[in-house]
């Protein structure tokens, strides 16, 4: 496939809410796939956490399917950790506390509680990259869904090979042989998709679908039935959502310091005007952006 591949993971936080604090309590890592998978993917991101107090974290999903393989257990007590019995009855319990599954893009704010031990292993497919892996469904099928694995893949891996090594380099391993066992299928549907989506993030001039349509030289029709098919939402959802994203992310950078120029910001991202900014980005995260600079930035 002739699609660009990343030379190395995003070090962005985009989408993460109030990442500074995520990364005080867990440990957040992503790496590189293996090259012949670097055409659809982003990433893999893997995250540990050892944690005496609930957490809860939240992100605003980038319009990516992920495959999730998580485990959660409760933290060991000293009594716990002297008795062999015991330990293997934690080691059961957490064995049926893990799960494996396709994660499809997230319409809403995404959140989770984390507590005691927990271990994720994620893979975050490039948008429009996932339907090479899966060919028999359009990526639609998935959106706001979160599913099995087995559902999707018959020969999915246990979570076990993916979560039990204690290297990174191990999970890596696994997660590549996974996906490499899968496919991909060729399909020039999926780069043209790629590509467009990639287009959407990086050039800020295109702030609508009829734009975007004329720069791809398909008929507005033939670019949502495109997106559909092989990113699972619609162009001017994947446009408004990266704008989101762009808000967020300057939210945070500012801080305790200069606020940003809300109207100036709301026209340079297409909006109307910064009341409609402040009403998407409200109905997102919760807080209107002012607010939520405040609130990442208070010690």
């Amino acid at each position: 496939m002739s699609a660009a591949a990343a030379p190395s993971p995003r070090r962005d936080t985009r989408g993460i809410v109030d990442p500074a604090e995520l990364f005080t309590r867990v440990r957040f890592r992503r790496h590189t796939p293996a090259p012949e998978l670097r055409p659809y993917l982003e990433h893999y991101w893997l995250i540990d956490w050892e944690l005496t107090e609930p957490y809860v974290t939240q992100v605003v999903p980038h319009p990516s399917v992920n495959i999730v393989f998580q485990r959660y257990g409760p933290l060991s007590g000293p009594a716990e950790a002297a008795e062999a019995a015991e330990e293997a009855e934690e080691a059961e319990e957490a064995e049926e506390a893990s799960s494996a599954e396709v994660s499809g893009i997230g319409l809403g704010l995404f959140t989770q509680e984390l507590t005691g031990l927990g271990r994720v292993c994620g893979i975050q497919f490039r948008p429009g990259g996932f339907r090479p892996f899966a060919p028999a469904w359009p990526v639609s099928t998935w959106t706001g869904r979160r599913v099995p694995l087995a559902e999707v893949f018959a020969s999915a891996a246990g979570e076990g090979t993916v979560l039990s090594p204690e290297d990174d380099h191990a999970r890596v391993a696994a997660l590549d042989a996974f996906l490499l066992a899968q496919g991909p299928a060729p399909d020039r549907d999926a780069e043209q998709a790629m590509q467009l989506v990639d287009l959407i993030r990086t050039d800020r001039e295109l702030r609508k679908v009829s734009l975007l349509a004329a720069a791809s030289g398909l008929s507005t029709r033939s670019l949502q039935r495109l997106f559909a098919g092989h990113v699972g939402v619609g162009p001017k959802w994947v446009i408004l959502r990266y704008r989101i994203h762009e808000a967020l992310e300057r939210a945070e950078s500012a801080g305790a310091t200069i606020a940003p120029d809300w109207s100036r910001l709301a026209a340079e991202l297409g909006y109307s005007d910064q009341a409609h900014l402040v009403r998407d980005f409200t109905a997102t995260i919760g807080l209107p952006p002012t607010a939520y600079a405040r609130a990442v930035s208070a010690p």
